[in-house]
């Protein structure tokens, strides 16, 4: 497995982050979540496989995601109250499964 990834940093919440293919881009991330995640910031481009290490998630969580849905969003820290950001959060966690 080897995915190259875009990652886009939230300029409305710290530690939110998008990743998706980069090719494919933002074109998979659904119109409403891109309004809370505000004017995504380019970041990074990152190579996924299955060596890599990601600070707060598992590359195959990532992969899984990016594959399923077409992107994946990371939350910042579970310390805010904002109940636009736990709703976000929320479905975010879904994909656990």
């Amino acid at each position: 497995m080897k995915v190259i990834c875009q990652v886009f940093r939230s300029p409305k919440e710290e530690g939110m982050y998008l990743y998706v293919k980069k090719e494919e881009g933002l074109t998979k991330v659904p119109e409403e979540l891109l309004k809370l995640f505000g004017n995504p910031q380019p970041a990074m481009v990152l190579l996924l496989t299955p060596e890599k290490k990601l600070a707060r998630v598992s590359v195959e969580k990532v992969a899984e995601s990016l594959e399923t849905q077409g992107y994946y969003l990371q939350m910042p820290p579970r310390n805010e109250q904002d109940p636009e950001m736990q709703e976000m959060r929320s479905k975010n966690s879904k994909l656990s499964g």
